[in-house]
């Protein structure tokens, strides 16, 4: 596989993570945590799509933070908004484990959210830039 059908699945997975966030509480049943992991997803999967681009090698982890680091590692400034991101590693293991959280709010979940939506706005900037 080339690494522009690559990038181009890890995107459609992210898109896929962030359209299942968006989507929100549509019954009592799921739960902000579940829709705190598909923002984490999308984040992680954004940024290994960016990887990717910049032929950056990664290994198999969940965290935002190390991800980040490999990107600025590069020399590429990771803007605040993105940098926040990395608050979203938490829900991508503890809040999947019954007794190992306390439940998610709704803020939370929005602030969640908004931080998916802004590091796959910006990886997606990015890796397009660079298409130009």
């Amino acid at each position: 596989m080339k690494n522009k059908e690559i990038i181009s699945e890890w995107l459609k997975r992210a898109r896929s993570n962030l359209e299942r966030a968006r989507a929100g509480k549509s019954c009592e049943e799921i739960l902000y945590e579940d829709l705190c992991f598909d923002a984490q997803q999308t984040a992680e999967k954004s940024l290994k799509a960016l990887l990717v681009k910049l032929n950056k090698p990664f290994p198999k982890t969940h965290s935002i933070g190390s991800l980040l680091k490999l990107i600025e590692e590069i020399s590429i400034e990771i803007p605040g908004d993105v940098n926040q991101s990395k608050i979203l590693t938490d829900y991508a293991v503890d809040t999947r484990y019954p007794g190992m959280y306390e439940a998610v709010s709704e803020d939370e979940y929005k602030e969640a959210l908004k931080l998916a939506e802004d590091v796959y706005k910006w990886t997606t900037k990015m890796i397009m830039l660079d298409q130009e």
